[in-house]
């Protein structure tokens, strides 16, 4: 986003016309940004086999998953409803990595049938897996390589205590199944989880991956996950995505040379791709004078947007209606949530007045895919900017979305 002749823009788009046009609150999308950070990953790793899997759980919209294929990244998928969706959006089932989470196995049996790779986590479902498709099916294995490293605890899933994963130390039990049943394991996945900073976490939890995978001679690819660190606000450190690329590219390639043959190496990242590309416009309700702070009452919520609530995050808020910065107060800008529901305290902003625009940065990833209708509140529209034009690609909720799967009866 951009300030230009006194106004803020998304591309060629004023965002204060976006909002008479479409309404608020409105979930936009800058197309260009998501573009731009596929090609960032894609160029740091010049010379690696690298595929991108797209964790979609950070954005579902078919549009954006449609971009996304487009420009060649394939998707990571956690349910049979993202599968579902993926498929929609054009992918086909060898496109899509499957990495669920404690499910129950027709899940798993779901996305085999649908053709899609299955990452299994626990060694009960291998077993299932071995007794069912025995070497007729390919799969990979998730391991838990026991290294704490994230932005939030709530986001660290490679640690001891996380439910994520084979733990490394059952080396032994995972390879006596894989034995028995005569297992095809064509990859070996490990996810520390979000916002890592430093290369090292990544090169800490492959150095074990690297020396597990010796025990597997018919490995296709190596998944490290995702988790990119992203800047929230101005001065925060964000993942140098050159000079990652050559330090991990060159560990891996010494892996490769150890292991005899050349491997892909998979990413899986979801924030990284679509985390800045997204905007939450919301209006000004009221304006609340009290003793010692200045409430902003808004038309969103944790609702919409729960990052705030839930991870204690931080979205930088602009006031498009009022662009001069050099002014600026202290407001708390609160949801309009029946509960605590604060997108910031203390935040200084230009000055605001009922009616005007805020915008919501960094709102791409866990936004939408995380909001509700809590409180009977409907969820907002989504428009995606694609080449300077604005497209609706969700529409707003309505009262019959409300209602639509109550069944009222007789009391």
């Amino acid at each position: 986003m951009q300030v230009r002749e006194g106004s803020y823009y998304i591309q060629n788009q004023k965002v204060t016309d976006l909002a008479a046009q479409f309404g608020t609150p409105l979930y936009v999308y800058d197309g260009e940004k998501i573009v731009q950070q596929i090609q960032q990953l894609q160029q740091a790793f010049v010379g690696i086999d690298l595929k991108i899997k797209y964790a979609c759980k950070a954005l579902t919209s078919i549009s954006v998953l449609k971009l996304m294929r487009k420009h060649g990244v394939e998707l990571d998928v956690v349910s049979p409803q993202e599968l579902q969706i993926g498929l929609r959006a054009g992918y086909s089932g060898s496109q899509i990595n499957f990495t669920p989470s404690g499910v129950d196995f027709e899940e798993i049996e779901f996305a085999v049938e649908n053709g899609a790779f299955v990452n299994l986590d626990n060694l009960d479902v291998l077993e299932k897996f071995g007794q069912k498709y025995g070497s007729s099916k390919p799969c990979m294995i998730r391991i838990k390589p026991n290294v704490a490293a994230g932005g939030n605890a709530k986001i660290m899933t490679a640690h001891e205590g996380s439910k994520f994963g084979i733990d490394i130390r059952q080396q032994a039990e995972i390879l006596a199944l894989v034995e028995k049943y005569d297992l095809k394991i064509v990859g070996l996945h490990q996810h520390t989880g979000s916002d890592v900073k430093e290369a090292s976490a990544f090169i800490e939890a492959a150095s074990r991956i690297f020396e597990f995978a010796m025990a597997f001679p018919d490995l296709q690819c190596i998944d490290l996950g995702g988790g990119f660190k992203v800047a929230y606000k101005e001065g925060d450190y964000t993942t140098d995505m050159e000079s990652f690329g050559k330090e991990l590219s060159g560990f891996f390639q010494q892996f490769c040379e150890r292991y005899g043959r050349k491997l892909q190496l998979w990413f899986e990242p979801g924030k990284y791709l679509v985390s800045e590309c997204g905007y939450l416009l919301v209006r000004a309700n009221v304006v609340k004078q009290a003793p010692g702070r200045t409430f902003v009452g808004v038309d969103s919520g944790l609702n919409h947007l729960i990052r705030p609530m839930m991870y204690d995050a931080y979205h930088h808020i602009v006031n498009a209606s009022n662009p001069d910065a050099s002014v600026q107060e202290t407001y708390d800008v609160v949801g309009y949530i029946c509960e605590t529901d604060n997108f910031a305290l203390g935040r200084p902003l230009s000055k605001v007045t009922a009616g005007d625009i805020l915008v919501l940065l960094n709102a791409g990833a866990y936004g939408f895919a995380m909001s509700s209708q809590y409180n009977s509140r409907f969820r907002p529209a989504e428009v995606l900017i694609l080449n300077g034009e604005a497209h609706l690609i969700r529409q707003r909720e309505t009262m019959d979305d409300i209602l639509r799967n109550q069944v009222e009866i007789d009391v």
